[in-house]
């Protein structure tokens, strides 16, 4: 057996795991899905959700392919034009990548706002504190004063000053109806999504087929590249952006990778 063998997948600090590990991300991501259940972040249908974004994770090669990179890059373009855009949270994107959400954030002065389906009023004072713990300033989704129209359930609740009036919004791992609900609203939207199938990345302006933990920090570095572009050169990248080149990419590569 080798030294890769004997890694538990139920350790108690995510540095337990070796980074050259062969599943070192779906190791990670499975073990931040587990420690946001025991804090009160993540529900336990997130662990399903998890699980078949692994999937499609591995049939991508669980790397960055550069159709998804272009689609970090205009997604990058699109929040530094943005007047007002909006970083949707929810309990998988909580525990995966709280930094890195604070983090871009604060790169393409962003607003947090945390939506969720299962909502509780515990669960979003957990999860705005999490954010805050890993450096988010300000986290809206708390008072809840506006609804998304043609949606019902708990997730139709958003703050008027946050997604309601955002132009731009980033919804990663997000249901197809609520991402349904936001086009319709005229939003420009930014979905994470690792299947390229389903009905959020096929109704957002700027798909992007990548693993949450890798997919937000290429969009920081991007716009940090990008924080000196003018209008024009931005608006280039997003005029350049082939969003159905992207999803068929990324679909061809799920049915004909070399695994």
């Amino acid at each position: 057996m080798s030294d890769y063998d004997s890694v538990s997948a139920d350790v108690e600090h995510e540095e337990e795991i070796p980074e050259d590990h062969p599943r070192y991300q779906d190791l990670l991501t499975r073990h931040r899905i587990e420690r946001g259940v025991e804090k009160g972040i993540t529900h336990l249908q997130g662990m399903h959700a998890e699980g078949r974004g692994s999937a499609f994770d591995y049939l991508l090669g669980e790397e960055t392919i550069p159709s998804a990179d272009d689609a970090e890059r205009a997604a990058a373009a699109h929040l530094l034009l943005a007047e007002h855009p909006v970083l949707s949270i929810n309990g998988n994107v909580a525990a995966l990548v709280p930094g890195e959400m604070a983090e871009l954030a604060d790169v393409v002065n962003a607003d947090l706002e945390v939506n969720l389906f299962n909502r509780t009023p515990e669960r979003i004072e957990a999860i705005a504190d999490h954010l805050r713990e890993h450096g988010a300033d300000d986290v809206k989704g708390l008072t809840a004063d506006a609804h998304i129209p043609n949606l019902e359930h708990e997730r139709s609740k958003v703050d008027a000053d946050g997604i309601y009036e955002a132009d731009v919004v980033l919804v990663p791992l997000e249901d197809g109806d609520r991402a349904e609900a936001l086009d319709e609203m005229g939003k420009i939207e930014i979905v994470i999504d690792l299947n390229p199938l389903s009905r959020s990345p096929q109704v957002a302006d700027v798909p992007v087929v990548d693993n949450i933990i890798r997919a937000i920090p290429n969009i920081t570095e991007h716009a940090r590249r990008l924080a000196d572009a003018d209008e024009a050169e931005l608006r280039e990248i997003i005029e350049a952006f082939d969003r159905e080149g992207a999803l068929e990419d990324a679909e061809e590569r799920i049915r004909s990778g070399d695994l």
